[in-house]
């Protein structure tokens, strides 16, 4: 399959799984240990097509799984599921959340009312000026831009999108540091040499010394159904986890 662009794909998945105001969650509430305890809610559909994503089938086929929520539903099952656990971060999961922008910004609306902090995760191809105007008007808000692959050929290798949707994602993060919006990068390195991850961070420090002060390395997981997606894709990582397990060097 020839390279797509995300963009417009994010198009087609929003009339999927976008219903006004509402939006698909395949899972509305559950506990976890990231950030050190975290509550977190699971949407369907995502505009890139990673090789390592662990979200499987509503990312694939996001029309079949899940069911339409609105911001106030999905919000309250969240905070709620914060004060079970006496946790104070929040972040929606599972695919990619700013494809639903407004809906996305109605719940961290709700979350900071309730005293907590929203953790935005995404893959960072949809962060532009609309949609930051909105978000820089909230208060407790963290965004984790995750890149897949330290250049555009390893970019293009796992996500199958366009080699230019890796500019595309270094330049919103010019558009954080505008909008003083809180923000790290973390970078998918298990498939990464060691000359691209120099060249990158190269690149990085030249935006802002900040960036690179904040350069979080991530590692894929290798679960059963994500080294057999691996696999039958003919990628091998350099370095990967094994579920619970410390990040090994594989090749």
């Amino acid at each position: 399959m020839s390279p797509f662009d995300p963009v417009e794909r994010a198009k087609e998945i929003e009339s999927i799984v976008v219903d006004d105001s509402k939006r698909k969650y395949y899972r509305v509430s559950r506990p976890g240990r990231w950030y050190g305890g975290i509550a977190s809610a699971d949407c369907c559909g995502c505009n890139l097509q990673c090789v390592f994503c662990w979200s499987d089938k509503p990312r694939e086929n996001p029309g079949e799984y899940g069911r339409f929520y609105t911001p106030e539903e999905i919000s309250k099952s969240i905070i709620q599921c914060a004060r079970d656990h006496d946790y104070h971060l929040a972040r929606i999961s599972g695919n990619e959340p700013t494809i639903a922008g407004k809906h996305l910004l109605e719940v961290i609306r709700v979350i900071n009312e309730a005293k907590l902090t929203f953790i935005l995760e995404t893959n960072g191809t949809l962060l532009d000026h609309e949609f930051l105007h909105g978000l820089v008007q909230l208060r407790k808000v963290h965004v984790r831009v995750s890149l897949k692959g330290a250049s555009h050929e390893e970019f293009t290798m796992l996500t199958g999108a366009i080699p230019e949707t890796f500019d595309r994602i270094l330049d919103s993060l010019n558009l954080l540091l505008e909008h003083k919006i809180n923000f790290n990068l973390a970078v998918m390195l298990s498939f990464s040499t060691d000359e691209s991850i120099e060249l990158l961070k190269a690149r990085l420090s030249s935006i802002a010394p900040s960036v690179l002060d904040n350069f979080e390395e991530e590692y894929v997981i290798l679960y059963p159904h994500v080294a057999q997606k691996l696999k039958k894709a003919g990628v091998r990582p350099i370095i990967a986890y094994t579920p619970g397990g410390v990040p090994k060097r594989l090749v």
